[in-house]
C-alpha cells in the first residue's frame, strides 16, 4: 500500500494555486484570444461583403442579365425548337403510317398467303404419307411383337419377384448380423472408455479442483492486494486533481459554461 498525504479524497476539491491560474490565463491570452479576434474579423468581413457587394451584385445580374438572357433564349431558341419538334413529329407519324401500310400490303399479306400454301402442301404431301407409313410399318409390327412377348414378360416378372424375395431374406440376415456387430462394438467402446479415458477425465477434474483453481484464486487475491490499490491511488492523487484544476481554469477564463 502506498501512503501519501495527497491521497486523501478530501484534498481533491482544494482551489488551484495562483501560479497555475496565471499560466493558464497567459496561454489563453496568447493562443485563444488572437484566434477568436481573427475569427470575428473574418466573420465581419464576410457579412459586409454579403450585404454590400455579393447580394447587390446578384440582384443586378438577375435583373439585367439572367432574366433578359432567359427571355431571349425562350423567344429565339425554345419556341422555334418547339414548333420545329412538332412539325418533325407530325411528319414522322405520317411517314410511319405510310411505311406500316406498305409493309403490310407488300410483305405481310404475301407472307401469310405463302405460309398457308406451304402448310397445306406439307400436310397433304408430307404429313399424311408419313403418318400412314408409321402406322403400317412401325405401330402394327410393334403391336404384334408385344402380343408375342407378353408370356415372356410374365415369366420375367415372376423371376424378378423370386429374386426380390431372395434378396429380402439375405438383407434381413445381413441386417441382423450388422445389428449384433453394432451392439458388440458399442460395448467394446464403452469398456475402452471406462478403462482408459474415464480415469484421465477424473484425474483432470481433481487437478482442476485442487491445483488450478487455488492458484487462480491466489493470483486474483494478489492482484486485488497490489495492483488495484496502486491504480486507485493514482486516480485519487494525480488524475482527479489535474482534472479539477483544468475545469476550474477553463471556468475562470470563461471557456466553460
Amino acid at each position: 500500500m502506498i501512503d501519501s498525504p495527497s491521497a486523501d479524497p478530501g484534498n481533491a476539491g482544494s482551489p488551484p494555486t495562483p501560479l497555475l491560474v496565471a499560466v493558464v490565463r497567459g496561454i489563453a491570452l496568447v493562443v485563444v484570444v488572437p484566434v477568436r479576434l481573427a475569427w470575428e474579423v473574418v466573420a465581419a468581413v464576410g457579412r459586409w461583403l454579403h450585404r454590400w457587394l455579393l447580394a447587390p451584385l446578384g440582384r443586378f445580374l438577375d435583373r439585367w442579365l439572367l432574366r433578359p438572357l432567359g427571355w431571349l433564349l425562350r423567344i429565339l431558341v425554345w419556341v422555334p425548337l418547339s414548333w420545329l419538334g412538332g412539325g418533325v413529329a407530325w411528319l414522322l407519324r405520317w411517314l410511319g403510317l405510310g411505311l406500316a401500310w406498305l409493309l403490310r400490303t407488300l410483305v405481310w399479306v404475301p407472307l401469310v398467303w405463302l405460309a398457308r400454301g406451304l402448310a397445306w402442301l406439307a400436310r397433304t404431301v408430307v404429313w399424311i404419307p408419313l403418318a400412314w407409313l408409321a402406322y403400317h410399318l412401325i405401330w402394327v409390327p410393334l403391336r404384334w411383337l408385344a402380343r408375342l412377348l407378353t408370356p415372356l414378360g410374365r415369366l420375367l416378372v415372376a423371376g424378378l419377384a423370386a429374386v426380390g424375395r431372395w434378396l429380402a431374406a439375405v438383407g434381413r440376415v445381413l441386417l441382423g448380423a450388422l445389428g449384433w456387430a453394432w451392439w458388440a462394438a458399442g460395448r467394446l467402446l464403452w469398456w475402452c472408455y471406462a478403462l482408459t479415458l474415464r480415469p484421465f477425465v477424473l484425474g483432470a477434474g481433481w487437478l482442476w479442483r485442487h491445483a488450478v483453481r487455488p492458484v487462480g484464486r491466489a493470483l486474483a487475491a494478489a492482484w486485488r492486494a497490489t495492483v488495484s490499490p496502486a491504480v486507485r491511488w493514482v486516480r485519487h492523487a494525480v488524475v482527479d486533481p489535474v482534472r479539477q484544476a483544468t475545469r476550474e481554469a477553463l471556468t475562470a477564463l470563461g471557456l466553460r459554461g
